[in-house]
């Protein structure tokens, strides 16, 4: 591939180290209204957005995944730091699963862990999973690294014009069957988990 299409790699490679979350301890220890609420999430996650005018969370948004069960009640139209850890998780679950799925997945820690008294409380679920996450940067880059350099050597034989083009749709193609299968996988287990929680 040509040297445009290597900074294109080390663009992305760079954006993932520059990947962060929200910190609990950012997260405001008073109640929000809604209007804060969708002010809050849109000025931590608007590095997350693909177009300046995509809307990181919307009121009618958070209408429905109330409606939907996927978050619990505000109390008196007031958020807790509670309600807005819940968010931050749809927000990165909706882009890969279903309303249903993310119900099925978020119900037991909200039924369990939302606006618990003891020390281990939904606080102590997102800190683990955002310390896992950035844990996982470095090896997600190798396997980036590894999946271009495959696609660099792929399409050896077709027309030299038309090689760039299709060696990044092989890299693309790549990366997607990669996100299939792991959506594939994360269906699976969620539909095992509920079937044991309906068990119960």
């Amino acid at each position: 591939m040509t040297i445009d299409t290597n900074d294109l790699l080390n663009s992305i490679l760079q954006s993932l180290e520059r990947i962060d979350y929200i910190h609990p301890e950012e997260i405001p220890n008073i109640d929000l209204y809604m209007d804060q609420v969708t002010t809050f999430m849109e000025t931590q996650l608007r590095s997350t957005k693909r177009y300046e005018q995509d809307k990181i969370l919307t009121k009618t948004m958070i209408n429905n995944y109330a409606k939907n069960h996927l978050l619990p009640p505000p109390v008196k139209k007031k958020y807790s730091k509670e309600h807005l850890l819940v968010l931050i998780f749809i927000y990165y679950f909706k882009n890969l699963l279903s309303i249903h799925d993310i119900e099925t997945l978020l119900k037991p820690l909200t039924d369990t862990y939302f606006q618990t008294s003891d020390n281990f409380d939904l606080s102590a679920v997102y800190k683990e999973v955002c310390h896992l996450e950035k844990s996982r940067i470095s090896s997600v880059q190798e396997d980036i690294k590894k999946l271009w350099n495959e696609s660099s050597k792929s399409y050896q034989d077709a027309p030299s014009e038309d090689q760039e083009h299709l060696k990044l749709f092989a890299f693309i193609c790549s990366l997607s069957f990669d996100v299939y299968i792991k959506k594939t996988i994360i269906e699976k287990m969620i539909d095992s988990f509920a079937e044991k929680t309906n068990d119960k």
